[in-house]
């Protein structure tokens, strides 16, 4: 069982950079793309919330379930 991030997903629908949504939410390029590349332990609900204004989302979005296939 995993939890997805469709950040890239949600970024591309609205035609954003990476660096543009990291200007816009105030959260490190750095950190942003860990969040990004699926790698993030944890993610604070006010930076989930930032990225949800910018990107004009829900969470659930963002963060997507997902039940290992074997």
């Amino acid at each position: 069982m995993a939890i997805v991030v469709n950040v890239d997903v949600m970024m591309a629908k609205r035609k954003m950079s990476l660096n543009e949504l990291s200007e816009k939410v105030g959260v490190t390029l750095s950190n942003l793309s860990v969040l990004k590349t699926g790698k993030a332990k944890a993610v604070r609900f006010s930076t989930l919330n930032s990225i949800c204004q910018v990107l004009e989302c829900q969470p659930g979005d963002i963060l997507e379930f997902q039940e290992d296939q074997t």
